[in-house]
C-alpha cells in the first residue's frame, strides 16, 4: 500500500497505478494551536510505502515521524520512504564553528524511521553514496538524467548543454552522453545566497540553442545570471531543465526577466514547470527492493 499526502497525491496516485497497488491519503487536521493529527488506515499490510517530497521540508519531517510511528503500531512490518527529493543533504560539514551538520543529523533521522529510502538526484557534495548519509537497510539513489535526455532528443537536434556550475557538471554530463552533445560547465564565484558571478566556458554559443541543466533550482539566481551571459554571447535561445523544481519565492519571475524561454523539470516537487513523470523509475526502484 502506498500512503501518501495531499500536497503530493497526483504522484502518489501516479506511482500506486503503476505498481497495481491501493493508495490512501493520509488524513490531516491542524489544531488552532499549529499541531497536526494525523490519521493513517486501521489496517496496513506488511509492506507499506510511503510517498512524498521533501521540499519545505520542517513540517513534513515531523509528519513523517508521526506516521512512520504510527504504521508500525498499526502492524507495517517493512516502511519504505519514497522521497524523489531529500531535504537537508547540502550541509554535510560545518563551514564555521558552532553550524549543525544537518546531513547525517537528517540522515539517521530517516534511517531510524523507515527501512527503505528511494531518492532521486541528491545533492551530495563530499560523499559518493546515499548510504553515507542515510544509513538505512537500503539507500537507493536514482537518476532522471535519462529521462531528461529522452525529454531533449524529441525538442531538439543538437543543443549546447550548459552546467551552471561545478557542482552541476555529473548532471549536465550525463545527459548530453547519450547523443554525444556538446556540453560545458559555467565557473561560479558566490558573495552571498542571491549574490554570484558567472563565467561561461570557453563555447561559441552564436545563434545556438543553449539548455542550462541542473539538480535543483532554488533562489534562481544562478541560472539567471547564466542566462544573460548565454544571450550575451547572442544564444539563439536558453532554456532551462532541472530536476528539482523549488524555485522559493520570485525565482520563477527573476529567470523569466533574465530571458528563458521554457521552464522545465521532473514531477519531483510538485510545480508549473513539471513536464518529465517519475514514476515509472521510481516503480522499477519499489520493484527491485524484493
Amino acid at each position: 500500500m502506498i500512503l501518501g499526502f495531499d500536497d503530493y497525491e497526483v504522484q502518489s496516485r501516479k506511482l500506486a497505478q503503476a505498481l497495481a497497488i491501493p493508495c490512501h491519503m493520509i488524513q490531516q487536521h491542524r489544531f488552532p494551536d499549529g499541531e497536526n493529527k494525523l490519521t493513517l488506515p486501521a489496517r496496513l499490510p506488511e509492506h507499506v510505502i510511503f510517498c512524498r517530497s521533501l521540499d519545505r521540508p520542517n513540517e513534513k519531517l515531523v509528519e513523517l515521524l508521526l506516521a512512520a510511528k504510527t504504521a508500525r503500531e498499526l502492524g507495517a512490518k517493512v516502511l519504505t520512504l519514497v522521497a524523489p527529493y531529500l531535504c537537508y543533504m547540502r550541509q554535510d560539514k560545518a563551514f564555521h564553528a558552532g553550524e549543525a551538520i544537518s546531513q547525517p543529523i537528517i540522515g539517521n533521522f530517516l534511517a531510524d524511521l523507515f527501512d527503505n529510502v528511494i531518492t532521486v538526484d541528491p545533492h551530495l557534495h563530499r560523499i559518493q553514496y546515499l548510504e553515507q548519509a542515510v544509513p538505512a537497510a537500503h539507500a537507493v539513489t536514482l537518476s532522471a538524467t535519462s529521462l531528461m535526455a529522452d525529454f531533449l532528443r524529441e525538442r531538439f537536434k543538437a543543443p549546447i548543454l550548459l552546467g551552471p556550475d561545478s557542482e552541476a557538471e555529473q548532471w549536465v554530463s550525463a545527459v548530453a552522453k547519450p547523443d554525444h552533445w556538446t556540453y560545458g560547465v559555467c565557473k561560479k564565484v558566490r558573495a552571498g545566497d542571491r549574490d554570484v558571478e558567472i563565467t561561461l566556458p570557453e563555447i561559441n554559443l552564436q545563434d545556438r540553442a543553449v539548455v542550462l541543466v541542473d539538480d535543483v533550482a532554488s533562489s534562481g539566481q544562478t541560472l539567471a545570471v547564466a542566462i544573460k551571459q548565454c544571450l550575451s554571447k547572442n544564444a539563439k535561445h536558453v532554456d532551462v531543465l532541472v530536476t528539482h523544481a523549488l524555485f522559493a519565492d520570485d525565482a520563477k519571475q527573476r529567470l523569466i526577466q533574465a530571458g528563458v524561454r521554457n521552464i522545465w523539470s521532473t514531477d519531483s516537487v510538485s510545480h508549473e514547470s513539471n513536464i518529465i513523470p517519475l514514476y515509472q523509475l521510481l516503480k522499477d526502484a519499489v520493484l527491485n527492493l524484493g
